[in-house]
């Protein structure tokens, strides 16, 4: 667990230091294509305004997904981080 919060420590500051908010910001994410993974991660970002789309890998075992949507500051990029993070398999990009 101190891994994750050295590592969300990290990423805050380098988004603070690199991107000024508020701003859209790009999430990609990859999960398998079983279950309602990708669902899930809609979910986390439904009627938040976020441009959604998503693409099977050539093996249609996994589902990438890309997400834009308008962040007003880094604490709120890290945020939906965690929520993803709850997803069992996916991955961050």
């Amino acid at each position: 667990m101190k891994d994750r919060d050295n590592f969300y420590k990290k990423l805050k500051n380098q988004l603070d230091d690199t991107t000024s908010f508020p701003s859209d910001y790009l999430y990609k994410f990859i999960v398998s294509t079983e279950g309602n993974k990708v669902a899930l991660v809609k979910d986390i970002f439904k009627d938040k305004g976020a441009t959604i789309t998503t693409k099977k890998s050539k093996t249609e075992k996994y589902n990438s997904i890309s997400v834009v949507i308008h962040i007003e500051n880094s604490n709120q990029v890290i945020s939906y981080y965690k929520q993803a993070e709850k997803i069992e398999g996916i991955i961050s990009l």
